[in-house]
């Protein structure tokens, strides 16, 4: 007989299991091993972020780019691999450094899940970007001065902003 107090599986997809424990219940991700987004600006001081249409919002979503580690067959890679990785696929830029700035949860009520942030550095550009073969990106290079107005006008367009970008914008704009 199992105990009660251990977590109850249930239900399980593809990509998520809903799991319970006492009178909560939460997702949790059953295919990879970590999330990480990175923050970026370009050597002329410009803001690098991607755009895609979320299905369960159903809008267009503003976003540092982000994604799973280790989330495909016989992947074995570190938190930073998986930063390079993403930032190359989203946006085609390649960072000459990344320094891990922090982690947290996004959402502590729903997901166990942790985000690592890593602040990318000496950007070069080497190829479109816009995503792997199951996305649809769009990457934006907004001037640093212009973020908050480019921000709004996406926002009043139609467009949500994620909460994260705000983060995002405290690890490029500190000293």
């Amino acid at each position: 007989m199992a105990d009660e107090n251990e977590k109850r599986v249930l239900s399980r997809g593809n990509y998520l299991q809903l799991v319970a424990k006492d009178r909560w219940e939460w997702v949790e991700r059953v295919n990879c091993t970590g999330v990480v987004m990175i923050v970026a600006k370009t050597p002329e001081n410009k803001v690098v972020l991607v755009e895609q249409f979320r299905i369960p919002v159903g809008l267009s979503v503003v976003e540092f780019p982000a994604g799973l580690v280790n989330d495909r067959e016989g992947d074995d890679e570190d938190l930073e691999t998986a930063a390079r990785r993403e930032l190359l696929e989203e946006t085609g830029f390649e960072a000459g450094a990344l320094e891990r700035v922090g982690e947290g949860p996004p959402s502590a009520g729903m997901s166990p899940e942790l985000i690592t942030i890593f602040l990318a550095k000496d950007l070069r550009k080497v190829s479109a970007g816009g995503g792997d073969e199951t996305e649809s990106i769009t990457v934006h290079e907004v001037p640093s001065g212009e973020i908050d107005a480019w921000l709004e006008a996406k926002q009043s367009a139609g467009s949500l902003i994620d909460p994260k970008v705000f983060a995002g914008l405290y690890f490029l704009n500190r000293p």
